[in-house]
């Protein structure tokens, strides 16, 4: 992958970094995460942002749950992927909850040139517990806690953490349309959803994003990922190298970093950014140095035998 005005290609299309953005011409962005290339949220004229940014789940407590053991250290990582280049910040109502909302105001605003995705449609109720609530006018209290925390006037992306199978679809894809509809919302995605309930949104509501657990080890989704690739929505995947047994002492993972003298995260954020276009990781850790290694990823180049190899690795 380069930088510059030449086009960088992946499979499924190609983005260009450096080029024609909003209008506005912009120089070769030499920092580490600008090698990932970029991808526009919402379509060509949509928001751009580099393909590999940042998720901010693992900032909180354990079980996701309350604020950081340290919260200098949690800002400082923020902050850090900033000056590495990450432009695209994944957070929700529910990581905390409301603490990864609250770090991400403490650490970047006013957000100049970034992009903040937060979720909403999902309760908490201790750590590690998690459960889907979807009904129209939390959400759109939800949205408005958002703004709030956040501090902006609009959220550039407001994803729908889960669909609640108790509330009729339609009415949580409402919700969305009519927040976006009234300013307070730019772009909206969903989360864990199948292809069949990413159509059924997109006759409601445009849908920018999706978001669903993807790795090299898991690849369930391969069919919503192939579908996002040919629509041109941008594919966020969670819990990005997880890799389990391939990651291990002479799997296929750890064979490829030791060839690649890189660590096997690396190696697996490489893959993800090569398989599609409208790939848009989002490591997230507590630790610069790691968020340092999770970066350099986007110019890893990863030659054909080697993908080949880890494509059919699981």
């Amino acid at each position: 992958m380069t930088q510059g005005e030449a086009p960088v290609t992946f499979c499924g299309g190609s983005v260009r970094a450096g080029a024609m953005v909003w209008g506005v011409s912009t120089l070769p962005d030499t920092r580490p995460a600008a090698a990932s290339g970029r991808f526009s949220l919402g379509g060509e004229q949509g928001r751009p942002v580099h393909r590999l940014g940042f998720g901010t789940m693992r900032l909180t407590g354990p079980g996701i749950w309350g604020p950081p053991a340290d919260r200098a250290a949690a800002v400082a990582v923020l902050r850090s992927a900033v000056d590495l280049g990450v432009d695209l910040f994944d957070t929700a109502d529910s990581y905390g909850p409301d603490v990864a909302e609250e770090l991400l105001r403490e650490a970047l605003h006013p957000y100049d040139g970034l992009t903040i995705a937060t979720k909403a449609g999902l309760l908490r109720t201790g750590p590690d517990e998690w459960h889907a609530y979807g009904r129209p006018e939390y959400l759109r209290q939800q949205c408005d806690e958002s703004l709030r925390k956040l501090g902006v006037e609009r959220i550039d992306l407001f994803q729908l953490h889960r669909i609640d199978p108790q509330v009729p679809a339609d009415e949580q894809f409402g919700a969305l349309a009519e927040l976006q509809a009234e300013g307070k919302v730019a772009a909206v995605g969903l989360s864990e959803v199948g292809v069949d309930q990413i159509e059924a949104a997109r006759l409601v509501v445009e849908v920018a994003t999706v978001q669903n657990r993807y790795n090299i080890a898991d690849r369930s989704s391969d069919d919503v990922l192939r579908f996002c690739t040919e629509q041109g929505i941008g594919f966020i995947p969670w819990a990005p190298i997880a890799a389990g047994g391939l990651a291990a002492r002479g799997g296929a993972l750890d064979g490829a970093a030791r060839r690649l003298g890189a660590t096997p995260a690396q190696v697996a954020l490489a893959w993800l950014l090569q398989r599609s276009s409208v790939m848009l990781p989002i490591p997230g850790t507590t630790d610069v140095t790691h968020l340092e290694e999770n970066v350099r990823a986007a110019s890893l180049p990863l030659d054909l035998d080697t993908v080949e190899e880890l494509d059919t690795a699981a």
